[in-house]
């Protein structure tokens, strides 16, 4: 219902890695040293290099380079296709680069394959320069990996909840009277499928493994060994979704969508509720200008902490020069590098205490402003939901199955039951 999309889509390929890394031996590659005693060092971005970014990247590389006599730095950029299948490429040659920007699934992967340097054990302090919600994020255990924490925290990403307020008033919900939890959603539900049924859709149709934690199901075991969120609540949570779909507070057109028809279909005027970024005001504003006299936005929905998503800097557990290279990624992801990369970016950071900066704090009642406090204060408030181990072969069937459930095909207990079977063999 309520999903969060970070501007980076990533599926990483857990089995692929961990079985190429098995055979091939993983890590590897890296920084080098010259006959005169440089360091050379790798960077990898992953879809950075352009004329937004570039001189930000190149003036840090300059910085970093004069602080620290005979290192360089060989910035690489790749494109966003197919990313995960590079990175997985790489470990298997040993050709990672030292340095590396990747989220939490690509992570866990490289992690589970001993790819990537365990930074809790290697600087255990760093931990004190994060917001615990990235550090535990950043921090992956199961029976596959080594518990430690894979990767310093860059940027966040999460967003408010806009609504149509014409739709609203049309579909017999008032405006003062916003939903604040996932539960007022589902109440208000009826309402909208009496009134609107068939012609409108409330909100986006089916829910993500992030709305499961939103609800307060536990989607795993405290040791990341098993997942559970086929015990009573995750059944309850996607039974009030098969109870709108057969109200019709949404419609077939909204299962399965992903963010760009959601924003399509809100843009349209033909959905009430979608969760968005400070990208969405922008993409309303230039794509919808009749709609965006009518927008208005409130707080993620959710019954406990609002979903955040989170970009990391990983180091290569093999590279030349660890030190060298784990001194960049604190270099990168410090709270002036990382404050001046969110205001290019618009994202948010991860680092203690930046979030206080005025630049996410701004006064002002138009929607820029409003959208961009209440960004700052779920970073604030928010968790990280979704687990990386729910990927690949182990996330594939969750999907299909919640599908079913909801359009009443089977049950809600029969669809988790085998959601979580799949994605507890996923994890051996």
């Amino acid at each position: 219902m309520m999903n969060t999309k970070t501007a980076k889509v990533a599926v990483s390929l857990v089995c692929t890695v961990a079985a190429v890394c098995s055979f091939a031996g993983c890590g590897g590659g890296g920084g080098s040293s010259s006959q005169n005693g440089s360091i050379e060092l790798k960077f990898q971005t992953w879809n950075l290099k352009n004329e937004k970014f570039t001189d930000y990247f190149e003036g840090l590389i300059k910085q970093f380079e004069t602080e620290n006599k005979g290192v360089h730095i060989k910035w690489v950029d790749q494109p966003a296709d197919n990313y995960q299948q590079k990175l997985s490429t790489d470990a298997a040659a040993k050709q990672l680069p030292d340095v590396i920007d990747m989220g939490p699934e690509p992570t866990y992967a490289l992690a589970s394959a001993g790819a990537l340097l365990n930074i809790a054990k290697e600087d255990p302090s760093a931990k004190d320069d994060y917001i615990p919600a990235a550090w535990d994020a950043a921090t992956m255990k199961g029976s596959r990996v080594e518990e430690g924490t894979y990767g310093l925290p860059w940027y966040l990403n999460t967003g408010p909840t806009f609504y149509n307020k014409d739709l609203l008033a049309e579909c017999g919900l008032d405006e003062k009277n916003l939903p604040k939890t996932q539960d007022d959603m589902f109440n208000q539900a009826k309402t909208f499928g009496e009134k609107c049924g068939g012609m409108y859709a409330m909100t986006t149709g089916l829910p993500s493994i992030q709305d499961f934690g939103m609800y307060g199901v536990p989607l795993m075991n405290k040791d990341k060994t098993k997942f559970t969120f086929n015990d009573k609540k995750g059944v309850e949570f996607i039974q009030h979704y098969a109870d709108m779909y057969k109200s019709k507070a949404f419609t077939d057109d909204t299962l399965n969508v992903n963010s760009n028809t959601d924003s399509k279909n809100f843009n349209s005027g033909t959905q009430a509720f979608m969760n968005g970024s400070l990208y969405s005001v922008d993409d309303i504003r230039k794509n919808s200008p009749s709609l965006f006299k009518h927008v208005g936005i409130t707080t993620m929905v959710a019954n406990t902490h609002p979903n955040m998503m989170l970009e990391m800097m990983t180091v290569n557990a093999s590279s030349a020069h660890k030190d060298m290279a784990l001194k960049l990624a604190k270099f990168v992801t410090n709270p002036k590098n990382q404050l001046s990369f969110d205001k290019k970016a618009n994202v948010f950071p991860s680092s203690k205490g930046t979030i206080d900066d005025p630049f996410f704090n701004p006064t002002g009642d138009d929607l820029d402003a409003v959208a961009m406090r209440m960004c700052a204060k779920q970073v604030r408030n928010g968790r990280i939901w979704g687990p990386p181990q729910l990927t690949g072969p182990a996330g594939k069937p969750f999907g299909e199955q919640v599908a079913l459930a909801v359009q009443g095909k089977i049950s809600p207990q029969e669809a988790l039951d085998t959601a979580v079977k799949a994605a507890n063999d996923g994890l051996q």
